[in-house]
């Protein structure tokens, strides 16, 4: 892949939100097929409550059928307190653990049920085990383009947390529109801002749209500097815990597109791509 762009796939983000159970062995086949694509990042499952997302509460059964011999995509991991982060770090494959950080205290009450001062200590300790396991900390800037609870949002205030997750040590942020409230015009004026204000910091997104608004937000981000873009393969996927109308994922055959004709040499196995693509049916 041009090391200019880091592509990270997300099946957990896409599957979290479906009601009924998909069989471990059926989960674990996706899973392979997406870790011969040629993918940066592969966000394949969380360490949480199996009440609050019982759709993966077989993690852990997912992570030992995953065939890693022959892939150099790295894995990601969701967790949500210290409990998860310490269950994650216990298992070498992994070696992104994301945290959903909300600048929203309603959402990070519903998210991960504790208040924003008391997930900046989970941060801390995360960031931690992170360094002593060997991990990296992806730190998700969730209701990062605003939310629909009333909450205080603007644009210094995404700064300010940006600012206090950097000084506790976070490496990666992703600017999560965890709703679909972004636009193009938001887009361009925030992640200039935080990419220039963290040079030593990598800076994506993390986006949910409707079909009618992925490419123009796509497109609104890489041309603000953004080289690092969570997608899930036909857009499925949102945040169960956001709303009851979930607002699917930037779609990924989109974004492959788009940065296609930008003249990017992904250097991805479009071949195993067109399989997934062919199995999904059986998933979603």
């Amino acid at each position: 892949m041009d090391h200019t762009i880091k592509l990270i796939e997300c099946p957990r983000d896409a599957m979290q939100g479906i009601h009924q159970f998909i069989d471990t062995d059926l989960k674990a086949a996706y899973l392979n097929l997406l870790l011969q694509v040629g993918f940066d990042t592969l966000d394949f499952g969380s360490f949480v409550s199996p009440k609050a997302i019982p759709q993966l509460r077989d993690t852990r059964e997912v992570l030992a059928h995953l065939d890693l011999s022959n892939t150099e995509t790295k894995l990601l991991a969701i967790v949500a307190n210290l409990r998860g982060v310490e269950e994650a770090v216990e298992h070498p494959e992994i070696t992104y653990l994301g945290f959903p950080f909300s600048i929203s205290e309603t959402f990070q009450q519903r998210n991960t049920n504790s208040s924003i001062s008391e997930s900046l200590v989970t941060i801390e300790k995360m960031l931690e085990l992170a360094g002593k396991y060997n991990k990296t900390a992806v730190i998700y800037l969730s209701m990062g383009f605003g939310n629909p609870y009333g909450d205080e949002w603007s644009v210094e205030l995404v700064e300010r947390w940006a600012d206090a997750l950097v000084e506790r040590g976070a490496k990666i942020l992703s600017l999560a529109d965890t709703t679909g409230i972004s636009s193009p015009e938001k887009i361009s004026y925030l992640l200039p801002r935080l990419i220039e204000r963290f040079p030593e910091v990598e800076v994506g997104v993390h986006l949910h749209s409707t079909a009618a608004s992925r490419v123009e937000k796509i497109d609104a981000a890489y041309n603000a500097g953004c080289r690092m873009f969570d997608s899930a393969l036909k857009g499925f996927g949102g945040c169960p815990m956001a709303s009851d109308e979930l607002t699917g994922n930037i779609a990924t055959e989109d974004l492959i597109a788009y940065l296609t004709k930008k003249g990017l040499d992904l250097h991805l196995n479009l071949d195993k791509w067109a399989e997934a693509m062919a199995f999904s049916p059986l998933i979603f």
